[in-house]
């Protein structure tokens, strides 16, 4: 296979994409932003509080 046909399939290929609407892509936006924040804010509490626990273990 030579690499122009293979960019003349991706070309092709890409066409096909369904892409989001800025209604769509704004929502998605937000849903992975809100799971990141609050996944950072889960595991910094878990991590302060095995963080205390072992100080306090070791006192």
């Amino acid at each position: 296979m030579s690499i122009a046909k293979f960019f003349r399939n991706i070309a092709s290929e890409m066409r096909k994409v369904s892409w989001p609407k800025k209604k769509e892509l704004t929502s998605y936006t937000i849903t992975v932003i809100s799971t990141v924040v609050i996944l950072a804010v889960f595991f910094m509490v878990v991590d302060l509080g095995i963080s205390s626990l072992i100080k306090w273990i070791l006192k």
